[in-house]
């Protein structure tokens, strides 16, 4: 079963296209990269995905179901969650605060952090009581994969989690994408532009450029330069 199908979906800003005819499909417990320069439709890709901005025209499936016309809660409540580009995490809230913001579209019973968050990222339960602005931009990073776990997804979405972060703390974010693949059945949808990043852990790979595909396949094929000539500034 396909986690997640968006199918030939097209996204406007006003009179501007952002995404044109863009069809991406995620499976379950595989990791599907979306690459692209920036500017090129990435990040409007997953607001087409959460419901941050309705499509044009197209489909978007979660779980072999119609979401197009979902709010974004209704779709976290389904199981999408998202770590956001800039992290977006409370700087005046503690650490244990900004996770238990995950709560909101949980049912009473399962408000708890699941410990699989401290287990991946240990420097969490170190700083619970720290405020979020006091962390460093990676540990922020953990904190805003940590919240998103906090939810309990069978979709992660991910906007570029590696930028302006230490190589160390990407190496650790790319153990626990590794874990929650292998472990969980997780589906994880990552939108990059560290090409070696996606290399490393993805499963499939698409470029986009100017607000469509220019290429799908497997990360194998991030090796060939007529795929990375999609990716050259």
């Amino acid at each position: 079963m396909t986690t997640l199908e968006v199918d030939d979906i097209h996204l406007h800003y006003g009179a501007a296209e952002a995404l044109r005819g863009v069809t991406v499909k995620a499976e379950p417990s595989q990791i599907t990269c979306v690459l692209g320069r920036n500017g090129v439709g990435k990040t409007s890709l997953l607001r087409a995905v959460t419901g941050q901005h309705p499509v044009s025209s197209g489909a978007v499936t979660f779980e072999d179901a119609s979401i197009n016309g979902n709010a974004p809660y209704v779709r976290a409540s389904k199981g999408i969650a998202i770590v956001p580009q800039g992290r977006e995490i409370f700087p005046l809230l503690t650490v244990r605060e900004n996770l238990e913001t995950g709560f909101a579209c949980l049912k009473r019973k399962d408000r708890t952090i699941p410990s699989e968050v401290f287990e991946l990222f240990p420097v969490l339960n170190d700083m619970l009581s720290r405020r979020g602005g006091d962390l460093s931009g990676g540990q922020q990073q953990q904190l805003a994969i940590g919240r998103a776990l906090v939810t309990r997804p069978k979709l992660l979405l991910l906007d570029e989690p590696t930028e302006g972060i230490q190589p160390s703390i990407i190496k650790d974010i790319g153990r626990a994408l590794t874990f929650l693949r292998d472990t969980s059945g997780l589906t994880i949808l990552l939108v990059e532009q560290y090409l070696d990043f996606c290399r490393e852990l993805a499963d499939s790979v698409y470029i986009m450029d100017r607000g469509e595909i220019v290429h799908q396949g497997p990360a194998e094929d991030l090796d060939q330069p007529e795929v990375r000539r999609h990716l050259m500034v």
